[in-house]
């Protein structure tokens, strides 16, 4: 059964052309892989566009529909270009490089009506650089060495919107709007030091001055609109508990479309921005992960709860958009956990067997980011450990999105440790309320998990059994020198500056410092073209195992940071279910 979920059809929510509104981009899987398509509203036709090796998820459709553009890397190291081909094509039919730009990190692209391209990228030799794209001829619009990028371009083409960290910190960036036609400053916005405000897009109608901006002057994700002409700000009100978590315009600029999120929940609302009513919309239940605002006053969105798989649906709860191949099976709804931290209370997600009692085997599966969290949505890698008669548990812990600005940024205090003590609280109050046996607990996680699950084995070596890490940060040091440029800015935000600038605080939160103390056997899933949990760092941390003799197994495979085929993550899923199987008391 947890196979037939891994290899069930996956499809995202499709993003449509504002003049053609029938013509979409969409990434759906074929034969197991997950690739470009063109998808006609109008006819459900769905027709493959890309067709690689590794699998291809980045992409978009020009205004007029006319082009399906998708970014084109080297096995998943995400360092590369944008191609475009003619929507409804077949795959390598009319595709070209219609920038000229050298591979680069992608940093924002934002596609005109008249065919101006606003393209950013960065690279450890410059930082972020942003180019306009004319007919074929390119200029530079703005560059720095700190992180930015494109959020959105007006539709007349008069501006353009940058989040920028120039400041040093890009956790918290700035906003500026430049003009396209020179890159002058027409409207900055900063909320001083540990208040990030973004841009989320232009009004949709030509000639609107209009920006919808995010900030966190309350302590949280909020909205406002900004005049760009006249620097006029208009808070706009919710009044419903949570944050905001996504945003866009109803085509006719005069509402919005605002996802929230609330105690592990996305759920969907439209604000009246001339009255300031505000309705909720679609499931009450479960989580939104996306929706889009249609030209009739209708939105399509994708949804999945825990127990139930996603799906792509109008308003009405019909589906619009149906993965290819057989739906997965369903698997068990979450439970909350709430306990009372050193911080404050945590936040859980507890997914049990049916009718099983305890005390369970659990994996703790901590999740990445760590800007990031954990939702009752539908996780195949949970539900096959459930499958198997563990409970699971997810941790929403202080660093995490989704509880406030406060909650996010208190993992700077000690990064990882910080986290780790809330994975410490949730599992030791299950433990105590007999759903976990204490002598047969998992440590899970990819990327920022991977890196808490190494860092957890270390330092709380006596508490957990197996520990199973998946493209992890292993050696701090030496994944700052190898990651990629927005990574780096990211990093020093978080530790307040880099390696060099304070040494301790990367060592004290270097899995590699406490790596002798590790005592669980350990599995560590890499990937080779990996650029934001790098190699040769993950090397460095399995050659001190080896060298202790300690019990530990290594998987590689030939991708990035993650995998987007099918076998490839069924074969990752059977490497950890053996490793435990042959590991736990």
């Amino acid at each position: 059964m947890w196979e037939r979920r891994f290899r069930a059809g996956r499809v995202g929510l499709p993003e449509w052309a504002e003049d053609a509104p029938d013509r979409c981009v969409v990434e759906a899987t074929v034969g197991g892989v997950l690739e470009v398509h063109s998808f006609d509203a109008a006819t459900g036709e769905l027709r493959r566009t890309t067709d690689r090796p590794e699998g291809t998820s980045s992409a978009t459709i020009d205004p007029a529909g006319e082009f399906v553009w998708w970014f084109d890397d080297t096995a998943g190291d995400e360092f590369g270009v944008w191609r475009r081909q003619p929507f409804g094509s077949a795959p390598g039919e009319g595709v070209e490089d219609p920038l000229g730009l050298p591979a680069a990190y992608p940093a924002g692209l934002a596609l005109g009506r008249s065919g101006v391209v606003v393209a950013g990228g960065s690279d450890d030799d410059y930082g972020t650089r942003v180019h306009v794209v004319t007919g074929g001829r390119s200029r530079l619009l703005y560059e720095d060495r700190e992180d930015a990028y494109v959020g959105d371009l007006s539709p007349d083409e008069r501006w353009v919107a940058l989040s920028h960290s120039e400041h040093g910190d890009s956790r918290h960036p700035d906003l500026r709007v430049v003009r396209l036609e020179d890159g002058a400053t027409v409207r900055e916005l900063s909320d001083g030091p540990g208040r990030g405000v973004s841009p989320v897009a232009f009004a949709p109608v030509p000639g609107d001055p209009r920006l919808l901006v995010e900030h966190e002057r309350a302590g949280r994700a909020e909205l406002l609109v900004l005049d760009v002409t006249t620097g006029e700000e208009t808070p706009v009100v919710l009044g419903v508990p949570g944050e905001v978590a996504g945003a866009e315009w109803t085509r006719d600029a005069r509402g919005l479309l605002v996802l929230v999120d609330h105690h592990a929940r996305t759920l969907l609302h439209r604000v009246d921005l001339g009255t300031g009513e505000v309705d909720a919309l679609g499931p009450r239940e479960g989580t939104v992960g996306a929706a889009t605002a249609r030209p009739d006053g209708g939105a399509w969105l994708a949804w999945s709860s825990a127990q139930r798989p996603p799906a792509v649906r109008t308003l009405a709860g019909d589906v619009l958009l149906r993965a290819p191949g057989e739906p997965a099976p369903e698997s068990v709804p979450v439970e909350d956990v709430w306990v009372d931290g050193e911080g404050g209370r945590v936040h859980a997600l507890l997914r049990r067997p049916p009718g099983a009692s305890g005390p369970l085997p659990l994996v703790v599966e901590v999740h990445g980011g760590p800007t990031a969290h954990d939702t009752d949505a539908f996780r195949a890698y949970a539900a096959t450990w459930v499958d198997e008669g563990f409970a699971v548990v997810q941790v929403n812990y202080r660093g995490s999105t989704g509880y406030g600005s406060a909650w996010r940024d208190a993992l700077e205090q000690r990064v990882g440790h910080t986290e780790l003590a809330d994975v410490a609280a949730v599992a030791d109050h299950l433990v105590a309320t007999g759903v976990a046996d204490p002598d047969r607990l998992v440590l899970a996680g990819a990327s920022w998990g991977g890196y808490l699950t190494l860092l957890g084995l270390g330092t709380q070596p006596q508490r957990w059994a197996v520990g199973l890490a998946a493209v992890p940060v292993a050696d701090y040091v030496a994944a700052y020198e190898d990651e990629m440029e927005g990574l780096k800015a990211f990093d020093r935000s978080l530790f307040g500056g880099s390696p060099q600038q304070v040494p301790e605080k990367y060592a004290d939160s270097s899995p590699i410092t406490h790596v002798d103390a590790v005592r669980a056997p350990v599995l560590v899933l890499a990937g080779q073209n990996d650029p934001r949990c790098p190699i040769r760092q993950i090397e460095n941390y399995l050659a001190r195992l080896e060298a202790r003799g300690a019990v530990h197994e290594t998987y590689r495979y030939d991708a990035g940071h993650g995998s987007l085929l099918d076998d490839e993550r069924v074969r990752q899923m059977r490497v950890e279910l053996d490793f435990v199987r042959r590991h736990l008391p």
